[in-house]
């Protein structure tokens, strides 16, 4: 087998190509391209020249040789890293879930392919772990006009099936499962799990841990908005303080 499938797919990652930009570029269709980069189908001959000479790469490079994202930059494979350089090399690349993405991931959730066509988010945080972005798209983590609102982004590490049962009553998760992707605090049972909102008006979900296909723990929130950062007792405290001293100036 060539290394064929493994170096178009780096080329596409490192040129920002979606698949279907990409199979757009050379007359190809979108699941063609995703055989080969799956190593379930090989190219003809004449594609894999038409690519080669495309990107500038020797035909014999991109069929018996991993490349290196140096040789794609026409770098040097040698050549010595700046230290920014070095540290944008570990910035991780977080597949994000948006509104629009969410019936398509509960469908395509385990295809590598398909995760690797989401939109992005590159952030300074552990490359080494897997995560997973989520825009929240209702209002079932507010309480008191705080919480998660429409449009703000949680970033979710991914929890394997034997720590879930691990974890501590009230982590913020999101689940993934047949029917739904639910954003809510977990709490442990002897069934499996209860998920349950902020808000005080939504019903408890209880799903059982066969049931859930992926489970992310939310380490980090974007907000769209400026979060609040005054107290809002103090607030109060000062509007009264300031009607009293009205009150003691008229009499």
């Amino acid at each position: 087998m060539s290394f064929f499938g493994k170096n178009i797919k780096k080329i596409r990652g490192v040129k920002g190509l979606s698949q279907q930009a990409f199979a757009d570029l050379f007359d190809l269709k979108r699941g063609t391209l995703g055989a080969y980069e799956e190593g379930r189908s090989e190219p003809k001959i004449e594609t894999i020249i038409k690519i080669a000479n495309h990107f500038s790469i020797a035909i014999d490079d991109i069929l018996t040789a991993e490349l290196t994202v140096n040789q794609l930059l026409r770098f040097n494979d040698e050549l010595t890293l700046t230290p920014e350089e070095l540290e944008r090399t570990q910035f991780a690349t977080v597949p994000s879930i948006t509104e629009h993405q969410i019936e398509d991931y509960l469908e395509y959730y385990d295809n590598e392919s398909f995760i690797t066509d989401l939109p992005v988010m590159t952030l300074p945080i552990n490359a080494s772990k897997d995560f997973r972005a989520y825009t929240v798209n209702n209002l079932e983590m507010t309480s008191h006009d705080k919480g998660l609102y429409p449009k703000d982004v949680v970033i979710g590490e991914r929890v394997p099936q034997n720590v879930i049962e691990k974890l501590n009553n009230g982590t913020v998760v999101f689940a993934v499962t047949a029917s739904k992707i639910v954003l809510r605090r977990l709490y442990l049972t002897s069934d499996g799990i209860v998920l349950r909102a902020d808000h005080k008006s939504v019903d408890d979900i209880t799903v059982e841990l066969k049931e859930v296909h992926e489970l992310w723990r939310v380490r980090y929130v974007f907000f769209r908005r400026i979060p609040e950062f005054s107290d809002n007792v103090e607030d109060k405290l000062a509007f009264l303080q300031q009607q009293m001293l009205e009150l003691k100036n008229m009499r």
